[in-house]
């Protein structure tokens, strides 16, 4: 059934409200109209539910929707039905949510041929009752909407998408429609050849959104950072996207101790509950929802503001997908991340037990976000270069990296010396194989090639791996080098790579940016790993050298390290927020309570002088109120080790790993309440080695960090090792 353009305008303005039909849209919908099978590639707010939903409307039959969320498919529903006055059973969802006296509506609807639009989940397309009643149905097309969720190269794998094609075949033959916000040029074949439709005709928009604004930021005081944000922009709407449910809560929490209105969104929450809440902000009643990436999917809310990733996503599939919520109407969107390698080194544990490919796949997916948040380029044109899509312009003027760029140098050298040892090699391996062989390390990988005797092996070692690593990325974006994703990432030289070392010309390169190990308020206000942290600026300069002298003096009078007082980010925070009671000390970052009782007394009394003398307006918006730390394991912890329990039993009553254990153990001394883990020590480390570790701490450490640590102490000593005798030196020093 073909359709003419002046008809198709007149159902959209009669269905829908709007005048003209937005990009690819009008083209997609004509050639599935006459029967054609489509794929359709549309950044987020482009329109992609509209492809679909007026075809469905103009032919005769029910379209089939498959859709991966409940959320998602009650909200389109409930629109539908919104756009389509009086007409109730037009659209429907078939999901798990059902009763039977909803799924008999269901299904009289379905047999009566009211229903033009019906959302499946596909889970609930597998089961045997639903195929057989979809069987009696004349199906118009099917829609399979979110499709890089067939993919296992895509950010949202799920398995059950694999078995679409199969279903679609057993219920009868239709046009198929595949929409993605999101596809990499692997991910889309991937896709077309599992659905069976590699003859598709493909419609690729513009993966660009000149409207948002990219930003990655140091994970040193991320919460502080967040409350500022948010505070400097009232009124807004925004998501604030967490890994775990936990930190979704603990989020949540904080911005309403600290004024701003929001809520939690994840999987843990019953139904009644994700609905309420995310009702309350589409309806406007919250500001903010704090949420796993379970939210979002095809949520038609145009006015959010800003997307903050507070953990790093695991993809940068994912991580467009999630921006590209914000500023849906075409006006601002800011999109700020927070990046520590800590957290990359967390995802990189969660994977360990799943399937080696499964962790190739996931490991090779992490390092391209790593890649993305370290580097000096233009946010815009790597985003878009990993889509399949170049972006020519010099300076987006809307990126960190745009707007506040680092020193370019002359990168031709560097370039032709890594196109020569890719060639050399074959085209074999990795960026960091190959990056580690021009830096001059020696490992086993290296050594059972034989790579150490290379020509080339050292030739970069006054550049560090770091320096490598980035020539290859951008000689990846500069299509000089390519990346070959069906076998895990290796490296090879295209012909324009060629080429440049035929006849090198001048090209301009970026060192990466250099980010901190991990978040030192990260784990309950507190963890123990005090970043490499500099001041930035931000705060009094005068008063912040007072607080260094009051320290100075502290740490010489108790014969203790300066940073066991007070750490310079503390100090930083002081001179920003000027407190001057121990309440609002313990607000200033790295602070508990037991620190703050210790040592505060000298430094509030100094900083009030120090307001009243220069009539200073003290910023109350920006102090963060910190909330109650209500860990439940804290007091059996304490019990625990009172009681002299091995540290394995206490994390295996509580169903925690060793990890978080530890991390509850720093969270605890932090905080000020001194423990003593002498008996278990005694049994796990060697005692010259914890002599050691407290000698370094004691005379040598200029802060508290374990990489420090374990580069200074230049032995043989594990993570672990130096983490228990840290908490014995602090706890015994400091509280």
């Amino acid at each position: 059934m073909g359709i003419c353009s002046q008809e198709l305008h007149r159902k959209l303005k009669d269905f829908f409200g709007f005048d003209t039909f937005k990009g690819n849209q009008e083209a997609i919908i004509t050639h599935l109209i006459d029967g054609g099978n489509a794929f359709v590639l549309m950044p987020t707010g482009g329109g992609k539910s509209l492809c679909y939903q007026l075809p469905a409307l103009c032919l005769d039959g029910t379209a089939i929707v498959i859709s991966p969320l409940i959320a998602l498919m009650k909200n389109q529903v409930d629109a539908i039905r919104g756009f389509i006055q009086n007409k109730e059973g037009i659209a429907h969802f078939l999901n798990s949510s059902l009763n039977k006296a909803q799924l008999q509506e269901v299904r009289e609807d379905l047999l009566s041929g009211v229903t033009k639009l019906l959302y499946v989940a596909p889970e609930s397309l597998t089961k045997e009752e639903n195929i057989q009643l979809l069987r009696q149905v004349k199906v118009s097309f099917y829609a399979i909407d979110e499709a890089h969720c067939i993919s296992e190269w895509g950010h949202d794998f799920r398995p059950e998408y694999r078995r679409i094609h199969e279903i679609m075949k057993v219920i009868g033959e239709a046009p198929v429609i595949a929409l993605t916000a999101t596809a990499t040029p692997k991910v889309q074949s991937d896709i077309q050849r599992n659905l069976g439709m590699t003859d598709a005709k493909v419609f690729k928009s513009s993966f660009n959104r000149p409207n948002l604004y990219y930003e990655i930021r140091d994970k040193s005081n991320p919460k502080h950072d967040i409350i500022k944000f948010i505070k400097e922009n009232p009124g807004k709407s925004g998501i604030i996207y967490c890994l775990s449910r936990k930190k979704v809560e603990e989020i949540a929490e904080l911005l309403n101790v600290n004024g701003i209105k929001a809520l939690p969104y994840h999987a843990g929450l019953d139904a009644s509950t994700r609905s309420r809440n995310q009702d309350a902000f589409l309806m406007e009643k919250i500001d903010v929802i704090v949420a796993t990436i379970a939210f979002g999917m095809g949520i038609d809310k145009p006015d959010v503001r800003f997307v903050i990733h507070y953990d790093i996503p695991k993809s940068l599939e994912g991580y467009y997908q999630e921006t590209g919520r914000a500023g849906r109407d075409g006006r601002e969107g800011k999109c700020i991340a927070f990046y520590s390698f800590k957290d990359i080194q967390k995802l990189e544990k969660f994977m360990q037990g799943k399937p080696v490919s499964e962790q190739e796949i996931g490991k090779q997916l992490l390092m391209e976000t790593v890649s993305y948040a370290e580097s000096n380029q233009c946010r815009r044109k790597i985003l878009l270069n990993y889509f399949g899509e170049d972006y020519t312009e010099e300076n987006c003027g809307s990126c960190d990296n745009c707007l506040y760029p680092k020193k370019r140098f002359d990168g031709r050298e560097y370039m032709c010396t890594v196109i020569e040892l890719v060639l050399s090699l074959q085209e074999s391996f990795k960026a960091e194989y190959l990056a580690n062989i021009l830096t001059g390390v020696t490992n086993s990988l290296i050594k059972s090639y034989n790579h150490h005797h290379h020509e080339l092996f050292g030739s970069g070692k006054d550049k560090g791996t770091r320096f490598w690593v980035a020539v290859i990325r951008q000689g990846l974006v500069l299509h000089l080098l390519d990346k070959d994703i069906e076998r895990y990432g290796l490296i090879s030289v295209t012909q324009s790579g060629k080429d440049f070392l035929e006849n090198p010309h001048e090209l301009f390169l970026t060192e990466d940016r250099e980010f901190i190990d991990g978040d030192e308020e990260d784990d309950d206000d507190g963890g123990m790993a005090m970043p490499k942290h500099t001041v930035t600026g931000g705060g009094d300069p005068v008063l912040f050298s007072m607080l260094k002298d009051i320290r100075k003096d502290l740490s010489k009078k108790l014969d203790i390290p300066a940073w066991v007082i007070f750490s310079d980010p503390s100090l930083e925070d002081m001179s920003i927020l000027y407190p001057t009671t121990i309440d609002e000390l313990k607000n200033c970052q790295g602070i508990g309570e037991g620190k703050a009782h210790k040592f505060g007394d000298q430094f509030i009394k100094v900083i009030a002088r120090y307001v009243e003398e220069n009539d200073i307006a003290r910023p109350d918006d920006f102090v963060v109120r910190s909330i109650p730390n209500k860990s439940a394991n804290k007091v059996y912890i304490i019990q625990s080790i009172d009681r002299r329990l091995p540290f394995e039993d206490i994390a295996r009553n509580k169903d925690m790993d060793f990890e978080e254990l530890l991390e509850e153990i720093e969270t605890i001394v932090n905080s000020g309440t001194r423990l003593n883990i002498d008996y278990y020590i005694k049994q796990t480390i060697d005692e010259d080695k914890l002599l050691d570790i407290y000698d370094y701490f004691k005379e040598e450490a200029a802060s508290d960090s374990v990489s420090d640590a374990l580069k200074g102490l230049g032995g043989d000593y594990s993570e672990d090792e130096v983490r228990l005798v840290r908490i014995k030196f602090i706890s015994e020093l400091g509280n």
